[in-house]
């Protein structure tokens, strides 16, 4: 988000070329609200489980909700984005803690269009315009992850570790990326009532993320935390419809001395539908999910919707529940 600032001052005016901020990191999450669901602390099948998911997002930013002072600064944006995640995992099978525990990695590839227009309204009455696009395709960063998840009855619970290895394609005097250009760390935990009797499902989950500094913008976010969630009803042994919705916020200011906007703590809410299906493929265990979210009350921060599509398959022969994050 603060990129795309950089690039609005140096379209605007010679104004600003003292203060332009090269920062892109705010408005800009390793934590990707929503990625955990429905189903998300039940343990999963033991042996290799793989999960895939298609994530498309639009989000914008309203050309008049930013004003800067020497004048005025009307500044909108538009990014569209559409990644495929592929997220492989092992699941044990020897108890750890008493517990079931998991290890995969998450990777992306995808593509990114960015663009943004500003219109600066000088001291002297000049008005000054420009517009400006981007677009980027290829690879993401790398997400290695932990889990640990205990059921007892209808109760389960989860613990998760992940992290950011910076490695996606990334520019930071470019408006789009696939990548952040910054290590992250990521921990947290979950919750899920299952009951298979009754089809009731309920399920949170809550982490909090540690952003390493961007040296090529020295720059640093600031820590987030973030609430996913999502309600589901199984109408029938494999098939289920609910709700599914997310918090995210900035619990601290970004730092460094490319941060020219200050603290700029952003946040967002996102709720909508969901409906999954469990399905027998190859001698496996096949688990589709469709959700979307529509966002609102952003600070700081584009908004707009996004849509998941995530098919997981598994070894058979223990929960319908999927074995990984949907």
């Amino acid at each position: 988000m603060k990129r795309v600032f950089a690039h609005v001052f140096a379209l605007a005016s010679p104004l600003f070329a003292a203060t332009a901020a090269f920062a892109d990191e705010g408005g800009v999450s390793f934590w990707l609200p929503g990625t955990y669901g429905s189903l998300a602390a039940v343990p999963g099948t033991p042996g290799l489980n793989f999960t895939t998911f298609n994530y498309n997002d639009f989000a914008s930013v309203d050309k008049n909700a930013y004003v800067v002072r020497m004048g005025a600064i009307q500044a909108g944006l538009a990014s569209r984005t559409n990644e495929q995640f592929i997220s492989p995992s092992y699941v044990f099978g020897t108890p750890v803690l008493g517990g079931t525990a998991a290890l995969g990695v998450t990777t992306a590839v995808g593509k990114n269009l960015t663009s943004v227009g500003a219109t600066l309204a000088e001291a002297n009455g000049r008005m000054l315009s420009g517009n400006e696009s981007d677009s980027v395709i290829g690879m993401g960063d790398m997400s290695p992850t932990a889990t640990l998840s205990w059921a007892q009855g209808a109760n389960n619970f989860m613990t998760y570790l992940t992290g950011n290895i910076p490695v996606g394609i990334y520019n930071s005097w470019q408006l789009a990326a696939i990548g952040l250009g910054h290590a992250a760390i990521d921990a947290g935990g979950g919750y899920t009532f299952y009951d298979p009797a009754t089809g009731h499902e309920f399920s949170a989950v809550v982490g909090a993320t540690y952003n390493f500094f961007n040296p090529a913008t020295q720059y640093k976010n600031g820590i987030d935390g973030h609430l996913d969630w999502g309600a589901s009803q199984f109408l029938t042994k494999n098939f289920q419809i609910g709700a599914v919705g997310y918090l995210y916020r900035q619990l601290s200011g970004d730092t460094g001395s490319g941060a020219k906007l200050g603290a700029f703590e952003s946040r967002v809410a996102g709720i909508g539908p969901q409906v999954g299906v469990n399905f027998p493929v190859a001698g496996l265990q096949g688990y589709a999910n469709l959700k979307g979210y529509t966002e609102f009350d952003a600070r700081d921060r584009p908004s707009g919707w996004n849509v998941w599509f995530t098919i997981t398959l598994s070894p058979t022969g223990l929960p319908t529940a999927p074995s990984a994050k949907n």
